[in-house]
């Protein structure tokens, strides 16, 4: 996958938090209920923004750090979650002690890594017996107009790789499990549009095909009869949890 693409996020990150959905605690509890009895050190890693930290720290107990290689969208994290301790770097190149964290989730981010450099360097952080957990919040394309909109945007590697083989996980982790939730979301035009253009494929288009593409939300948008409203964007939530081996 183009290394640029994987990295382009900071220059969209005020459209990356207005613009991407938020995680259902329900799928986040998921992943982390098969840690260690009294454990909570978790690691967010491309954390982004903080979508997915923010809920973490919700979690009754929880001691949440974050990693990301890109400082623009740990700028944005601080601003978004105070207080939370943040690092620049990779699933492939953490920057923390081994075995210091008894879980490490990804939130939207495995599939711009490399699976088994990741896998190994994420079980070198992680105790035996904890989690890696995985999540994406994916458009449901059983809805004629969201396929209609993927269209629009072009489908990601997120998607791509979820709506087929699924994500790739090699040692130490194993005994994988995978759950999924079903949700909507009220979005606005101009959400939309912030959504759209926080994708990897918009960042990187040209000035004339950004400008397409959002000509083609509008005009999806004015035909759904929402002028000034909102539409419910069904999502599949997507979670993927696997144990540390002993």
């Amino acid at each position: 996958m183009s290394v640029h693409r994987a990295t382009s996020f900071g220059a969209e990150a005020a459209n990356y938090e207005a613009g991407r959905p938020e995680y259902p605690f329900d799928a986040v509890a998921w992943m982390l209920e098969s840690m260690p009895e009294g454990s909570r050190r978790i690691v967010d890693v491309g954390a982004g923004t903080g979508k997915l930290t923010r809920v973490l720290a919700h979690a009754p107990g929880a001691e949440v750090v974050a990693v990301d290689p890109d400082t623009e969208m740990l700028a944005a994290l601080r601003g978004s979650v105070p207080g939370i301790p943040t690092f620049q770097g990779s699933a492939e190149n953490m920057p923390l002690p081994d075995q210091s964290v008894d879980a490490a989730v990804l939130g939207q981010a495995w599939h711009w890594v490399e699976p088994v450099a990741a896998s190994a360097e994420l079980g070198r952080v992680v105790r035996p017996g904890g989690v890696l957990g995985l999540v994406w919040n994916i458009r449901d394309e059983r809805t004629d107009w969201v396929r209609r909109l993927t269209d629009i945007m072009h489908s990601s590697p997120a998607e791509q790789m979820v709506n087929s083989e699924g994500p790739r996980i090699e040692a130490p982790f194993a005994h994988v499990e995978t759950e999924r939730w079903e949700w909507t979301r009220s979005i606005t035009r101009a959400q939309l549009h912030q959504m759209a253009l926080s994708r990897s494929y918009l960042i990187a288009a040209s000035p004339e095909e950004k400008a397409e593409i959002v000509q083609g939300l509008d005009a999806l948008f004015d035909e759904l009869g929402l002028v000034d409203g909102t539409v419910d964007l069904p999502y599949v939530t997507h979670a993927f949890r696997a144990v540390r081996a002993e």
